[in-house]
């Protein structure tokens, strides 16, 4: 408002001194000619240039508000220089606890965030299409929740290779998923591919028990092993009675696996038997990527 009033007072100015340039020139007095012209010719050019004044003191009036905002805020650099910390703090933090260099991690955040944007804009145009009457408040509230499962999906089947059955799949989600908030955070995301991409054999047996402990009891029981094995390798069935020779599969893992005899696999039985014959790892059905799609897409992060 300052700047508008700076700008109707030059302006009230210009008109009184046209007025006594008007005067003069009826009492026979010849006005001072400025430079350039004649006073109404001069007085018409100072008109023109008024507005370009609005127009910066207009920006300055509006740098002063955004300058308050920041002071009400805190100071631009003092925020910027507190946010790149915790990032930094962050990755520190994701470095010591994954099997990633900084750089990687730097670039998997890089990732993270494309797809989250690209998942939310899609959802954005989808809730605000023409036929959508519902506030775009809500779509905005979910755009950043995280990695959904579709886009999870997508990226096992498109980039890790991993192609397996719906039920496994939910199950590597809900691996990766840590809080059960149903999207993949940040912290989800790269403790996951940690595992997933360079764990050690333990660390994916650890990670491979959870996907085919379908109840989260901690326990892989006989029904579980069928319902795994009959989606994994009955596509076509032949024989008169294919689940029973799935039957025999699961009793045959059974008697491997089983250390205590108890008739069910425990998180330590699994992972003694994977210690013992690592080919066991996916014993259950495909939950973890091949060597060739692993490395391909670290490549892609350097």
């Amino acid at each position: 408002m300052k700047s508008v009033s700076l700008f109707l007072s030059s302006g009230r100015r210009a008109s009184l001194r046209v007025a006594a340039q008007g005067g003069a020139k009826k009492g026979g007095v010849q006005p001072p000619q400025p430079e350039g012209g004649g006073g109404a010719r001069g007085s018409n050019r100072r008109r023109q240039r008024a507005p370009p004044i609005l127009s910066s003191r207009m920006g300055d009036s509006a740098s002063g508000v955004a300058t308050s905002d920041q002071q009400q805020g805190g100071a631009p650099h003092a925020r910027g220089g507190s946010q790149a910390q915790s990032t930094s703090k962050l990755v520190d933090a994701l470095r010591r606890q994954t099997h990633f260099s900084r750089q990687e991690i730097e670039a998997l955040c890089r990732v993270y965030k494309k797809l989250v944007s690209s998942a939310s804009s899609g959802r954005l145009k989808s809730n605000n299409g023409p036929n959508n009457k519902s506030s775009g408040i809500a779509a905005s509230q979910t755009s950043n929740e995280g990695l959904s499962r579709v886009m999870f999906r997508e990226l096992l089947h498109n980039t890790f290779d991993v192609v397996t059955e719906e039920v496994l799949m939910e199950r590597i989600f809900s691996a990766f998923d840590r809080q059960a908030a149903g999207w993949l955070r940040l912290e989800d995301w790269l403790l996951g591919l940690s595992v997933f991409l360079r764990g050690t054999l333990e660390e994916r047996a650890i990670f491979a028990f959870h996907v085919y402990d379908l109840n989260n009891d901690g326990y892989i029981s006989r029904e579980e092993m069928f319902l795994l094995l009959r989606n994994s390798l009955v596509k076509h069935p032949q024989d008169d009675d294919p689940d029973e020779g799935v039957r025999d599969l699961v009793e045959l893992a059974v008697r491997k696996m089983d250390a205590d005899r108890d008739g069910k696999l425990s998180q330590n039985d699994f992972r003694a038997a994977v210690s013992d014959e690592p080919l066991l790892l996916e014993a259950f059905g495909q939950c973890l990527p091949t060597h060739t799609a692993a490395e391909t897409f670290l490549a892609t992060l350097l």
